[in-house]
C-alpha cells in the first residue's frame, strides 16, 4: 500500500516562534532553552526583521491604499508603528515608504511623479491649487508623510490618491505566533537567527553560520517578487552601401 502525502502546505504558519527559536538554538548545539534564552532569541529575531528592511524591497510587504483628498491640504500622514495613540479611524499604520501613486478620479488613474526634497524645494509656489501631478515623501522616525503638488483644490476634494506602499514586517509577539514571513523565507529566517544567537553564545560558529545565512537569504531575495514576460529583440546592423 502506497504511503499518502499530508495534503497540507501550512508549515510556514504552523511553525511557531517557539519552534523557530528551538531550531536556531539546536544549530548552535543548545537544547532545552527557557526563560532569558527565549527572550533574547525573540529580541534578536525582531532585530533581524528590521535589518531585512535595509536589504531592499520585500514584495510580500507591498500593499495598496487610498487617501481621500481635502481641499487646500497638501500634506497627508501615515504612521510607521501600529499604535501611536491617535483616534483617527482613517490612519494607515505600519507604513515604511511609498513606492508609487496616482490621482484617481471616477476610477480613472493619472500617474503622479515622485520627486525628491531638492525638486520640491525648487517649486516656486507650493500653495498653488489644482490637480496633483507630483508628490514628495518624507520618512520620519514615527511617521511617513506625502506632500502633493499641486495642492488639491475644491474640485479635487473627495477624490483620491491611490498608492502602493511598503509595510514594516510585523513584530514577533507571542511565542505561539506565526511570523509575518512567507514560506520562502523560513530557511533564511532560521539560519539568520542561529547566526545572531551564535554571536552571543558560541562565537566559534559565527563565521560558518553567517555564510549559511547570507546564502539562504540571497536565494530567498532572488525568488521574491513577481515575474513578467520578457522580450528580447536582436540588434540589427545595416552595412554601409
Amino acid at each position: 500500500m502506497a504511503n499518502t502525502t499530508s495534503g497540507t502546505t501550512t508549515f510556514d504558519k504552523t511553525f511557531a516562534i517557539d519552534e523557530i527559536i528551538e531550531e536556531a538554538y539546536e544549530r548552535i548545539g543548545m537544547q532545552g532553552v527557557s526563560g532569558l534564552q527565549l527572550r533574547t532569541a525573540r529580541r534578536s529575531l525582531n532585530i533581524m526583521f528590521q535589518e531585512w528592511a535595509n536589504r531592499g524591497l520585500h514584495y510580500w510587504e507591498v500593499a495598496n491604499n487610498s487617501i481621500t483628498l481635502v481641499a487646500d491640504q497638501a500634506v497627508y500622514t501615515m504612521f510607521r508603528s501600529t499604535g501611536d495613540g491617535t483616534s483617527d479611524a482613517t490612519a494607515v499604520y505600519g507604513v515604511d515608504d511609498i513606492l508609487e501613486a496616482s490621482f484617481r478620479n471616477s476610477n480613472v488613474d493619472t500617474p503622479l511623479t515622485k520627486i525628491n526634497r531638492s525638486q520640491y524645494q525648487a517649486l516656486s509656489n507650493k500653495t498653488s491649487t489644482g490637480t496633483p501631478t507630483q508628490y514628495f515623501v518624507q520618512r520620519f522616525i514615527d511617521k511617513v508623510t506625502i506632500t502633493l503638488y499641486l495642492t488639491p483644490g475644491s474640485n479635487e476634494a473627495g477624490k483620491f490618491i491611490n498608492y502602493y506602499y511598503v509595510k514594516r514586517i510585523q513584530d514577533v509577539g507571542d511565542y505561539t505566533n506565526a511570523t509575518d514571513v512567507p514560506y520562502r523565507f523560513v530557511p533564511c529566517m532560521v539560519a539568520g537567527l542561529a547566526y545572531y544567537l551564535a554571536i552571543k553564545n558560541d562565537p566559534s560558529k559565527v563565521q560558518m553560520l553567517k555564510m549559511l545565512y547570507e546564502d539562504e537569504l540571497q536565494r530567498a531575495l532572488q525568488e521574491d517578487g513577481s515575474s513578467s514576460s520578457t522580450y528580447i529583440s536582436p540588434k540589427v546592423y545595416y552595412p554601409e552601401a
